[in-house]
């Protein structure tokens, strides 16, 4: 009776043991596949942050080219309203010439 016992009680022992490594090895499986997850999440999220970052180093570019031509334009604008101007517009497109300048054709 005594080995029955005692043979019931290692039966149980074992069992128990078997039992608690399935679950230690599941238990490690899904921290694995946690870790596999996050290790994946974050090489995308720097693969969108250097593409983010050479976006925003071109939109920046693009930003000091429209300040410059934006420049242009005012400089334009108050070109445009002085007398020097209108003279220079005069003598190019209307072949206009002061009373005092002399005008000398080729031949």
């Amino acid at each position: 009776m005594k080995d029955t016992r005692r043979n019931s009680r290692k039966r149980r022992s074992r069992r128990r043991t078997n039992q608690h490594r399935l679950s230690v090895l599941v238990i490690t499986g899904v921290i694995l596949l946690m870790t596999a997850l996050v290790v994946v999440g974050g090489i995308s999220l720097r693969a969108k942050e250097k593409s983010y970052l050479a976006q925003e180093t071109e939109l920046k570019k693009q930003i000091d080219e429209e300040k410059a031509r934006s420049q242009e334009i005012d400089d334009m604008e108050a070109y445009v309203g002085t007398d020097e101007y209108v003279e220079e517009i005069a003598k190019e497109k209307l072949g206009l010439v002061n009373e005092n300048e002399i005008i000398l054709k080729a031949k």
